[in-house]
């Protein structure tokens, strides 16, 4: 899997089952939008997730007040080894009561082992009125809906310098036309205009397949891109490989990049964290990157639409999807039918809880639910990520290497991606069909 967030923790936040109300007990609860959800004195519901310690601290008290009012107790786990151990956990039956799970394909795995619950009607009734209907395809298996996302992260970004924009008259781009024209107007500027990094220990290579992917979308729709990510759709496909040859002239321009760094071979060894450092010192124009990246900026760097740096939509390249969104999110599955379990699933679902989530965060969290106001999220980012998300017009998809078999998604899509940067003529036509037919070559047959 792809790096979701940038948290750390130590082994012992992981493993710790925390079971405790944040908000301070002497404070004043209004419990009435809490009565609908009944009196649930005596009960625990147990959820378990990745997400850990401190940006757990902010989801337990978001539902703080929830649990005062109900009198549930909910138990929260964090563990770094979530994805293998939520599996080994539901098949021998000590499965959790809820699992907040990051990937589509894990879901489905979870719903082919017959331990997965469908959601409550509460939650059906919350996603139906407060989700687009791509996002509800997501976690909808063979007709049921099993759970409502939670947090969603929007991939489709190019990180800049406002100020350094104003500084040379350079105008932020609403086509993909007008992205390439500014970025010759920059080398005209004597500048390299574009800043790019793959490196990422053993998952080095996933930033370029997110460009992979940006580009699918833009070029041939949400129809082609869900054919390639099922396997259907080939990458030595005209389609695909015309996407290869875009990137390349897009990112593998030696007169694009690698600016502030080296060139295009730079980038394969670059990690993702380092690569836009250089915006907020005018090193480099432009990052292709993800709403997370914000963290990687030096503390008190400015992230505003007048700052040291700030972010605009990656433009749309065709017309029928005018507002081509890629990222990822996380579901809250059921793994018991009981009614404490049902109750903290819908309130998890439910504007209230996900608005006492975004306000209380210090930035960079965001939810594809609707019904948040955007006036609750805390930065000018946060405000704008969660409009793009939750827009009934976008075209939403998934981070497409997530949803490939892990030997194509977590493998030869990286390890091939890296091996195209880091070669002597990635531009050529042959290096590009010879790439997309290594990486069709470990498609699994069955």
């Amino acid at each position: 899997m792809k790096p979701r967030r940038l948290v750390a923790a130590t082994a012992a936040a992981a493993l710790a089952a925390i079971a405790l109300p944040i908000s301070s007990a002497s404070a004043a609860v209004n419990c009435a939008p809490y009565k609908q959800y009944g009196k649930l004195t005596g009960k625990t519901v147990h959820i378990f997730t990745s997400i850990l310690s401190p940006e757990s601290d902010i989801y337990m008290k978001a539902y703080a007040d929830f649990e005062k009012c109900t009198g549930v107790t909910i138990q929260w786990e964090g563990s770094n080894d979530f994805e293998s151990q939520l599996g080994v956990r539901v098949a021998g039956g000590s499965a959790p009561d809820l699992a907040i799970i990051p990937q589509p394909g894990l879901l489905q795995q979870m719903v082919k082992t017959g331990k997965a619950v469908p959601a409550p009607a509460g939650v059906v009734a919350n996603a139906k009125k407060y989700w687009t209907a791509d996002w509800r395809a997501y976690s909808t298996v063979n007709g049921k809906y099993y759970g409502a996302p939670l947090s969603a992260n929007m991939k489709s970004l190019v990180w800049y310098s406002p100020k350094f924009f104003k500084k040379y008259k350079l105008t932020v781009p609403k086509t993909w036309a007008e992205m390439m024209k500014l970025s010759d107007q920059i080398v005209k500027l004597g500048q390299k205009p574009w800043c790019a990094g793959i490196g990422s220990g053993t998952a080095t290579g996933w930033p370029a397949t997110d460009w992979m992917e940006e580009l699918t979308l833009r070029m041939y729709g949400p129809k082609v891109y869900d054919s390639w990510v099922a396997g259907k759709t080939k990458f030595a496909s005209p389609q695909i490989e015309n996407v290869m040859k875009t990137l390349s002239k897009w990112l593998m321009n030696p007169k694009y990049v690698n600016a502030g760094i080296g060139d295009v071979k730079s980038i394969a060894t670059t990690t993702f964290q380092d690569a836009g450092l250089g915006i907020p010192k005018g090193k480099c124009f432009m990052l292709q990157q993800a709403s997370f990246y914000g963290a990687q900026f030096p503390q008190g760097t400015k992230i505003a639409p007048s700052g040291d740096v700030f972010a605009f939509f990656l433009p749309s390249i065709n017309k029928k999807w005018p507002i081509p969104v890629e990222g990822g999110g996380e579901f809250i599955v059921s793994f018991r039918n009981a009614p404490e379990v049902n109750a903290v699933q819908t309130f998890m679902s439910s504007p209230l809880y996900l608005t006492n989530r975004a306000k209380d965060s210090a930035g960079g969290w965001t939810t594809a639910n609707s019904g948040v106001p955007v006036s609750a999220y805390p930065t000018p980012l946060d405000r704008m990520v969660a409009t793009y998300l939750s827009n009934p017009k976008a075209t939403f998809r998934f981070d497409g290497s997530d949803a490939m078999p892990a030997a194509v998604g977590a493998g030869s899509f990286w390890t091939q991606m890296t091996a195209w940067f880091s070669g002597d003529n990635p531009q050529a036509t042959s290096t590009i069909d010879s790439i997309a037919k290594a990486i069709d070559a470990t498609w699994p047959t069955a």
